[in-house]
């Protein structure tokens, strides 16, 4: 669910997309960059619903380029260079190679700045959220060839927090993620985003590199 395509905007309409990049959005979304990337390490606890499914509870870990994720009987671990996918009724691990710099997917550790690369974004309104004020930016794919067609981001009004977000895919299906939790400076180790085999015993180890 993470692995949505997105892109870069061909260079021929690049004059045009720059007008489509709301300066109050902008201020909004540049504070709550900067409160996240000043943490060595956070995790939070969020709620996660969608069209057809049961709601899910999950957790997100955060350490620079890494990231840890649990999610509907998944354990996705991801140290920057390798991802994990552990799949716990069948006691199996997928693994592949990750380009945390890469365009093309959909990182969660980049979700606090991945508005700056092949979106633009508005203003969209003020609103509460389980009773705090917060503001909605809504981000659109400067290409037109993506699985995404917008990203709204709620950020806390009083202390730029990420509050949640809704992804909307071209076929109109909307994913809403509502943090329920938020641990700033999380201490955690370089190890906690490794999967590691030995305790798992008996899993099957699908090599997709």
């Amino acid at each position: 669910m993470f692995s949505l395509a997105v892109g870069m905007l061909a260079s021929v309409a690049a004059s045009g997309a720059l007008a489509q990049k709301d300066k109050r959005a902008e201020a909004i979304l540049d504070a709550m960059s900067k409160k996240y990337k000043a943490l060595p390490a956070y995790q939070a606890a969020f709620s996660y619903t969608a069209p057809g499914a049961k709601p899910y509870t999950g957790d997100l870990t955060v350490k620079d380029n890494k990231f840890r994720l649990k999610l509907a009987g998944q354990d996705v671990y991801n140290d920057g260079k390798t991802m994990y996918t552990y799949i716990k009724e069948s006691n199996e691990v997928n693994v592949q190679d990750y380009d945390n710099s890469a365009t093309g997917d959909f990182n969660p550790a980049r979700i606090y700045s991945i508005y700056k690369e092949g979106y633009n974004y508005k203003y969209l309104k003020a609103e509460k959220q389980s009773g705090r004020a917060v503001d909605v930016i809504e981000l659109t794919p400067e290409k037109k060839n993506t699985q995404i067609a917008k990203v709204q981001i709620s950020v806390d009004k009083a202390d730029k927090s990420v509050r949640g977000w809704q992804i909307t895919d071209k076929s109109g299906k909307v994913t809403n993620y509502a943090i329920t939790n938020f641990t700033p400076n999380a201490k955690v180790t370089d190890s906690y985003f490794v999967f590691d085999k030995s305790k798992h015993p008996g899993v099957e180890v699908v090599d997709l590199r």
